[in-house]
């Protein structure tokens, strides 16, 4: 994938397959992209949709018995699908951050947050004591923590769930890693500390030159905080490309019926849209497009062949409608 600068992370034609006593439910298929130094990619999709899925594969942390049945991750100029587990320790923190949704599952409420910050910086980065205090306080202050030296000797339950968020987020750029995976970050939090979390996540990327893949399936998270975005669905790449075009110009079917059913600010509707039936299983995807059962213009090329990724626009869409012909 020729990107104008070299991509922190390409991943290519990422397959994850979960052994089962049904047979094997394929989580992911042929998934490919990449993101670049200070670039946000947001990850969307409906819940199963394989979006989580690609930031545990990418950080290897798959549950067993799931495993990477095909394709390679690859982190800068370093292949890390095939690394060992001890191997990938090393690289999770140091080089890759990680942002969840429920900050309490990410702090440990029996250690400051001062204590947990200066050992994952003395941990990655070897300083001293002296100086990872410093660096912590640095990192509450970059984070917009009032009075970072009095936060510092304080316990997560002594922070909002806005500010524990910021605490994680300080966290993930602890060692100044090259890639952050923020997993719904701003789903357990209101709205206007949403806007605040998504307006401090785009600062520090541009900032710090880090890479962000935010994983999210709030339409308008992505709005206000991608540069592009990759639309999945039953763990298929379907559409990807830059934002504007995605959000007001999709090219995929599902991608338009996703869009559709956000009502527009201001306007009055009886009846929501709503894209008819329900995604299909892991392990029962149908031949040809797995959005055939659901698509409105699927064609009999549709049910026969899967499209891969074809031009689209700015972007690409996994759609036969993109190859100037019928489906």
């Amino acid at each position: 994938m020729a990107e104008a600068q070299q991509a922190v992370l390409e991943v290519r034609g990422l397959k994850v397959e979960f052994p089962g006593r049904r047979g094997v439910a394929t989580a992911l298929s042929d998934v490919s992209l990449s993101i670049r130094p200070g670039e946000i990619l947001g990850v969307v999709g409906e819940s199963g949709a394989g979006k989580s899925m690609t930031g545990l594969a990418i950080q290897g942390l798959l549950e067993r018995p799931g495993h990477i049945a095909e394709g390679e991750i690859w982190l800068a100029d370093r292949r890390i699908d095939n690394l060992g587990d001890r191997d990938m320790e090393k690289i999770r923190g140091r080089e890759i951050g990680a942002i969840f949704q429920d900050p309490l599952t990410s702090l440990n409420p029996l250690f400051t947050v001062g204590a947990q910050l200066t050992e994952t910086i003395r941990q990655h980065l070897g300083m001293g004591r002296a100086e990872a205090r410093a660096r912590a306080i640095s990192l509450l202050k970059d984070v917009g923590i009032p009075s970072p030296e009095e936060r510092f000797g304080q316990y997560p339950h002594q922070f909002s769930g806005g500010m524990r968020q910021r605490v994680v987020i300080a966290l993930a750029l602890a060692a100044s890693p090259k890639l952050i995976i923020a997993d719904e970050p701003t789903t357990a939090l209101d709205v206007s500390i949403q806007a605040q979390i998504t307006s401090l996540l785009r600062r520090l990327c541009k900032e710090k030159g880090t890479a962000v893949m935010l994983v999210t399936h709030d339409m308008g998270v992505i709005a206000e905080t991608a540069d592009r975005v990759a639309v999945l669905y039953a763990g298929r790449l379907i559409e990807i490309g830059p934002v504007d075009q995605v959000l007001r110009a999709p090219k995929h079917p599902y991608t338009r019926g996703l869009m559709a059913s956000i009502p527009a600010l201001g306007a009055r509707v009886e009846r929501l849209n709503q894209i008819d039936g329900s995604m299909p299983r892991l392990d029962a995807i149908p031949p040809g497009c797995a959005f055939n059962p659901r698509c409105k213009e699927a064609g009999p090329r549709c049910m026969r062949e899967r499209p891969g990724l074809l031009p689209a626009g700015a972007g690409a869409s996994a759609c036969w409608l993109n190859a100037g012909g019928t489906a």
